[in-house]
This record gives C-alpha cells, structure tokens and sequence, in this order.
C-alpha cells in the first residue's frame, strides 16, 4: 500500500545509491580487492557480481568497484570522502520507503562484511551514524528546490524509522550540477547491526 505522503510526492524514487562513511579515510583499499573477488567467487548477496574494476588512480574518482548486473558496490570517493557505496541500477519494486530500506539494508549488510572480514585485519571502521542518500538519475530526479520538497518527507519518514526516537538531522545539497542527494546524522553512534535491526522491525 502506497502511503499518502508518496501520492503526494508522485516520484517513484529509482537507481538509489546509499554511502555510509568511512572512520579513516585514509586506509590502504588493495587488501579488499581479493575480499571483493572472493565476494563474485561465492555470490553472497542477492545481485549478480560480476567484476573488480579499480578506479584508486582516480582524483574523488569512483574507487574501488565490485561491479553487479543489479547493483554495485564501491569504495568510493567521488565527493572527497571515503565510504561504502551501493548503487542499485535496476528498478525495484514497491513504495519509496521500501526501496530506500532495500538500498540501505544492503549497504550495510556489505558494512558489516568488511569489518569482520579476518583478512583485513580490522582496518575498515564504518561511521553508520552518518549515511548519505543519493538518487542517481537527472531525469527522474533533478536537483532543484521542487524536487527537494517532494521527496523530503519521505526521508523524514526512512530517517525516522532508521534511527527511531534518537533525533537526527538532514541537509540536501542544493548545487544543481550535483546529483540529488541528502546527508542523515543521527545524534548518537549507531552499529550497522543496530540499523539493519531498526529497518526489519
């Protein structure tokens, strides 16, 4: 069932992306790129992974790939900052809410794999008390004000039900040439399990 906040809204939110941020931003990613090979080796998620492309060279280039037919994942650096990223580039099904929650879930369930992954000894500390949302498609979402306000309570709604009653903060980022994008801050630290435990209940 559509909720009436999405009838209003009448954007069907697609191709969303979700970065959760690194602690250190400053960490060495070639120990990950036979993590993110044995990850195609094994298909542990519900998407097709299907290749490693390294982009480190790049300045606040895309990173490190794993690149999926449904989705991929990255290390990216695209806006200066080092963190996790999931980028869904099929359509899914449902309302807005449920996509934003498949989109995060998935983001942290990859959180939660390197940091417990031996083989990197720990070095990969995730601050999953800031996220940032993206929707990675001009056409369907161009960033301006109107677009904004359609889609800002929605993320009211997902933030609400990501961080419960513990407060948190929003901001877009107005600049046109950018993609639509907004940053959550939760006023305490949270765990990628805290939150995967907040999204399924």
């Amino acid at each position: 069932m559509r909720s009436i906040l999405e009838e209003e809204t009448a954007i069907e939110l697609q191709h969303i992306n979700i970065k959760v941020y690194l602690n250190n931003g400053d960490v060495d990613l070639a120990p990950v790129i036979p993590v993110f090979h044995s990850w195609i080796q094994d298909q542990i998620f519900d998407e097709l992974l299907i290749d490693v492309a390294d982009y480190r060279h790049v300045h606040h280039g895309p990173g490190l790939m794993l690149i999926g037919h449904e989705a991929d994942y990255s290390l990216d650096q695209t806006d200066g900052v080092l963190g996790l990223r999931y980028n869904r580039k099929s359509p899914v099904a449902g309302t807005n809410l449920e996509r934003l929650t498949q989109a995060t879930s998935a983001a942290l369930v990859a959180v939660q794999r390197l940091e417990a992954d031996t083989r990197l000894n720990g070095k990969l500390s995730f601050n999953s008390h800031d996220l940032q949302l993206i929707i990675n498609d001009r056409l369907l979402a161009p960033n301006d004000e109107a677009t904004r306000d359609a889609i800002e309570p929605d993320v009211k709604i997902f933030a609400a039900k990501l961080f419960g009653h513990s407060g948190y903060s929003q901001s877009f980022d107005t600049d046109p040439r950018h993609l639509l994008s907004a940053t959550v801050h939760a006023s305490r630290p949270f765990s990628a399990g805290d939150l995967l435990k907040s999204l399924g209940d």
